[in-house]
């Protein structure tokens, strides 16, 4: 049986990171972890081949050696999963398809042939035992939350990992919050379910064996949903750090409470986790509330930020407006807010509701959904009726973009975090991105109009911060993304 496995181009979007991944000479931010994580759960005897189209283009003859095509995506993939399965049917091969976008709108993919959804350790064998019998159903299906003993170790060996920057694994899914904007507990369920330090310790084994030398992101919905297994994992870590005499770095996602818990951030640091992305969303308390985020209520959001860069930790972070609660302060509150906690990877988006989510099943009530959700919470579409008027929803959006990505602010933020940051904790000189500074130094410092910021910045952060220098580099790279994605409008 041949299998070729096909991943969907990301549109350009905030974090693809396209126009600051061509410093280092990458093409993706990340690989396709469920894609090679399914290949394992195949029979051993199964011709495998996988296309990335995020760093590679999908040719007919890959198509015509498939037996079966197995797609995967995220809901902002679309475009490009419809794109694929059209070329499929055209050409008479058979598809199969799962991941978030399949598992929630499965019913708007007519020429998709068979589905397997919700997760693949529970629906992927149903799917091989009725391909024995032959006798294949159109869907598999799965409310079953799988211990994640069962999940195989991916096939690093399916990836041309030259082209990405960062490769991901996956020690838990799940999240004991529930806020209501986000589609996680519907698939993958509130009890965080987590892979043993063992199958962790192996995954890391295999995936240096496989030749990586760079950073690994954990994939987790929130790394700390069960702070006690968490820190029994980063024990386990940080002990095969050291038996490898190891300096790999991880990043990963993870709740605002890491900031009450000493010993959880002197584990990660331990551990070699340098980089975490929160959800900090809005400094409106009815907002807060108004969408569950509990956990970030009743706290100086701003101070817990800081004390996770005096802890060691670079952080970014998401933001959002268009609650039921947000009124005409609320543009300017979140400029300040961003401002004031030096978060540098600030993602702020219009709220969307995705399907699955508790917001969505009470915009739905209300009669409040326009259409589907576009997966891409930063390209102006709005897919329900606010209580703020689009027309002033959007242009305030705008203008929260026009501020926090101007240069002057931009860069701002970058002094504000290295201030806070703590400089005893330095990061490794990587020499193979040395390509990459000079780049910086020549498209920053001489061809861009924020020249002036980023020399400026250089020299405060090489006499004064000089453990923060590689950073300082890596967000004036990140800069160059960012001004081409969100356009001339921003500027």
């Amino acid at each position: 049986m041949k299998i070729l496995m096909v991943y969907p181009d990301y549109p350009d979007t905030f974090w693809s990171f396209k126009h600051s991944l061509r410093f280092i000479r990458k093409k993706a931010t990340l690989p396709p972890l469920g894609l090679i994580t399914v290949a394992s759960l195949l029979p051993k005897h199964f011709e495998i081949k996988l296309v990335d189209l995020n760093i590679e283009t999908l040719e007919e003859k890959d198509l015509l050696w498939a037996d079966f095509v197995f797609v995967s995506a995220m809901i902002t993939q679309r475009e490009s999963a419809v794109r694929i399965i059209k070329r499929c049917k055209e050409l008479g091969k058979k598809t199969v398809a799962g991941g978030p976008l399949f598992t929630s709108l499965h019913e708007e993919f007519p020429d998709v042939d068979h589905f397997t959804l919700n997760e693949g350790e529970v629906t992927i064998p149903m799917f091989l035992e009725d391909l024995e019998k032959g006798e294949l159903k159109r869907v598999y299906t799965s409310e079953i939350k799988p211990d994640l003993a069962i999940s195989p170790i991916p096939q690093w060996n399916l990836l041309n990992q030259k082209y990405y920057k960062t490769m991901s694994i996956q020690s838990s899914r799940g999240c004991p919050f529930d806020c209501e904007f986000c589609d996680i507990v519907k698939l993958n369920g509130r009890i965080p379910r987590m892979k043993s330090p063992e199958q962790i310790t192996s995954e890391l084994d295999a995936l240096i064996a496989s030749g990586w030398k760079g950073s690994v992101f954990f994939v987790d919905d929130n790394f700390i949903g069960d702070k006690n297994k968490s820190k029994e994992l980063l024990r386990a870590i940080a002990e095969w750090r050291r038996a490898r005499k190891s300096n790999i770095a991880f990043n990963t996602e993870v709740s605002l409470n890491l900031s009450d818990d000493d010993e959880l951030m002197r584990l990660m640091r331990e551990a070699g986790f340098n980089n975490v992305f929160i959800g900090l969303e809005t400094p409106s308390e009815e907002s807060l509330s108004e969408c569950g985020k509990f956990q970030n209520k009743n706290r100086n959001l701003v101070e817990a930020v800081k004390t996770l860069y005096r802890n060691g930790f670079e952080v970014s972070a998401g933001f959002i407006v268009g609650f039921d609660s947000d009124d005409l302060t609320i543009f300017k509150r979140q400029i300040d807010f961003i401002q004031k906690t030096g978060v540098v990877i600030a993602m702020v988006g219009l709220l969307q509701a995705l399907p699955g989510t508790r917001l969505h099943e009470r915009l739905k009530k209300e009669n409040r959904l326009i259409e589907n959700s576009s997966g891409n919470n930063t390209d102006l579409s709005l897919n329900f009726i606010p209580k703020l008027s689009q027309d002033v929803l959007v242009e305030g959006y705008k203008s929260i973009i026009t501020s926090i990505y101007s240069s002057k602010n931009y860069y701002a933020r970058v002094l504000t975090f290295i201030k806070n940051y703590n400089h005893h904790v330095s990061d490794n000189f990587d020499w193979n991105s040395l390509g990459a500074f000079f780049k910086s130094m020549f498209y920053m410092g001489l061809v861009d109009s924020s020249r002036k910021y980023y020399w400026k910045l250089f020299f405060i952060s090489l006499f004064r911060y000089p453990k923060s220098f590689t950073k300082v580099i890596t967000m004036s790279i990140y800069y160059a993304h960012f001004k081409k994605i969100f356009g001339n409008y921003a500027y």
